[in-house]
């Protein structure tokens, strides 16, 4: 799906530790030494710092394309994610008809259009129907459902259906679970009003993952620590974190991060349509939002989704924590990468895929590399995609 591979030669940057590397790409892989293959493209990387390709996990869509309204434009998408160092990432589609993600299956299966390139999807995450009405967000009621055997009849891995996220609490939900994780789909706690015990029955089903940690969930209280608290204690989670400085405090982001450590910290944007768009009104789903200093709401207030780029959150995480570079960037390498069992990307190593994101000192992104092809490029100080 990510086209033809390539050879490449990054020279004259440094890793996320600080390192001055030469990185070649033979054949769209790493390769172990500095030596490219003979006529291979170069890339000078000098004053930069060379990442793993960013993954993002949640992503409903992109410079005022909505992917549960407009699923056939998932390869546009995914051609505009890479203007934000993005090489790989989850096509989001939320609560909506069930129309909405047979379309979406059969883009992706489709497949790009000659001459595309992109950031990589790696199967789409459905973001419901099977949520708590109580909990929706910006999901839309009408569309809610129970879970039952025919809404997840043939969703799998292999048929391209990657992450689900499930209301553990509503009847039928842990047995669907089991369902979902026996057909290899990442099943994830969101958009909930479970308690702790139930939670913990999703994990011991397979659940490996909680939806945009503090949001769309009861908070944490001593005695009924919820599905934030059970994620914060459980070594089993990795919580997805919306790091864009508005769905949460920045406090709250520190505590998190503390409990969790970037093994366990998944940095997602849940982006929208309105990622590169200005102030103004955009779409989710089937529904109107407002996009405004940053945030996107619908038109009572509720937060819905974001507007943020993953070099925008790893900034915010990196005020708000001091971590290092490197832990910052493997909550949207390693991290996704090891979440989803793809050990080819989010690593530098040799063998490993010829993903790499070129950033400035502000994180900013300035080039973009999938498969050892340049996909994006933009001068010194990064580019308007790259920036908050």
């Amino acid at each position: 799906m990510a086209g033809p591979m390539a050879d490449l030669l990054i020279r004259g940057g440094t890793t996320a530790d600080g390192a001055p590397r030469d990185i070649a790409i033979v054949g769209g892989r790493i390769a172990a030494g500095r030596e490219a293959a003979s006529g291979a493209d170069e890339l000078d990387a000098t004053g930069l710092t060379v990442l793993p390709g960013l993954l993002d996990l949640q992503v409903n869509g992109v410079a005022g394309i909505d992917l549960t309204l407009e699923p056939e434009r998932l390869w546009e998408a995914a051609a505009a994610l890479a203007a934000y160092g993005v090489t790989a990432f989850l096509p989001t589609v939320i609560t909506s008809a069930p129309q909405a993600r047979v379309r979406a299956l059969d883009a992706l299966r489709a497949g790009p259009p000659d001459g595309w390139a992109g950031a990589v999807p790696l199967g789409l995450h459905f973001e419901g129907p099977m949520i708590a009405e109580e909990r929706k967000g910006a999901h839309p009621a009408r569309w809610l459902r129970a879970p039952a055997p025919e809404i997840v009849d043939g969703w799998s891995s292999g048929a391209g259906v990657a992450m689900v996220t499930i209301a553990p609490e509503l009847p039928g939900a842990l047995d669907a679970i089991s369902v979902l994780v026996g057909a290899g789909v990442v099943v994830s706690v969101g958009h909930t009003t479970a308690g702790a015990d139930l939670v913990l029955a999703a994990l011991d089903r397979g659940a490996r993952m909680v939806t945009h940690l503090g949001n769309a969930m009861p908070p944490v209280l001593a005695r009924e620590p919820g599905p934030a608290g059970v994620a914060l204690g459980d070594p089993r989670v990795v919580a997805g974190v919306i790091a864009d400085g508005h769905h949460l405090h920045r406090s709250a982001l520190a505590a998190y991060a503390s409990a969790l450590g970037p093994e366990r910290l998944l940095a997602v944007t849940d982006c929208t349509a309105a990622l590169g768009l200005p102030d103004g009104r955009a779409r989710l789903g089937d529904q109107h939002v407002v996009v405004a200093g940053g945030t996107v709401r619908l038109e009572d207030g509720t937060l819905a989704g974001s507007g943020a780029a993953l070099a925008q959150c790893l900034r915010e995480l990196r005020a708000a924590t001091g971590w290092s570079l490197p832990d910052v960037v493997a909550t949207c390498t390693r991290t996704a990468a090891d979440l989803v069992g793809d050990p080819e990307r989010g690593t530098l190593e040799a063998g490993a895929r010829g993903d790499v994101t070129l950033v400035d000192e502000h994180l900013d992104v300035v080039a973009t590399v999938v498969g050892g092809r340049v996909v994006h490029s933009a001068g010194p100080g990064g580019t308007e995609g790259g920036k908050s």
